[in-house]
């Protein structure tokens, strides 16, 4: 039998030292809560807050993320794509996000605001509209990703090939430029 939970608020918890039940959470807030190397399957985390978090390591198989905010939080070597991709809503500032996928998922305007990205795998995945505000995206994967209306115009050290990705009406800045000709071999003077 699964839990239900409203509103409520958790605080500076070890989720491996006292585990959270399987269930419903709505409009809830984490705060200073350890889940690292916890199994989040089948959890449903809607409209909740996590804020100054680690959630390194998480299984997130099935788990539902609806309209689902992380401030200040570390979130290293995640596969977003494991979680219901159906109702899959989520924002992202201040965070670690490093060796984590995000393979295949529609994530159109998700805001990621000064966020490390770095080797991120963004393959297949609609990022139109996305603003990499601020971003760190050093050896993140883009392939065959929808990048449409994204702005990367604050972002540093992406390595974007043209070919390979849908860049249609995307920004950047000119001190990116550099990131989107690493594929052609030249050299920028």
């Amino acid at each position: 039998m699964s839990i239900y939970k409203y509103d409520q608020q958790f605080e500076h918890i070890h989720a491996l030292e006292t585990p959270f039940e399987v269930g419903e959470y709505e409009e809830c807030v984490f705060s200073h809560v350890d889940f690292g190397g916890a199994n989040l399957t089948d959890f449903n985390f809607s409209g909740c807050v996590f804020e100054h978090c680690n959630l390194s390591g998480v299984r997130l198989d099935g788990a539902i993320l609806r309209d689902c905010k992380f401030e200040h939080c570390k979130l290293l070597g995640l596969r977003f794509e494991t979680c219901n991709t159906l109702i899959f809503s989520v924002s992202f500032a201040d965070c670690l996000l490093d060796h984590s996928s995000f393979y295949q998922l529609k994530l159109k305007k998700m805001p990621l605001l000064r966020c490390s990205l770095k080797e991120v795998d963004f393959t297949e995945a609609d990022l139109s509209e996305v603003n990499f505000a601020d971003c760190n995206l050093m050896d993140a994967l883009f392939d065959r990703t929808i990048l449409e209306k994204a702005n990367f115009t604050t972002a540093q050290y992406y390595r974007i090939d043209p070919n390979t990705n849908n860049i249609k009406k995307a920004k950047f800045s000119l001190d990116g430029l550099p990131g989107l000709l690493t594929s052609y071999n030249i050299e920028i003077l």
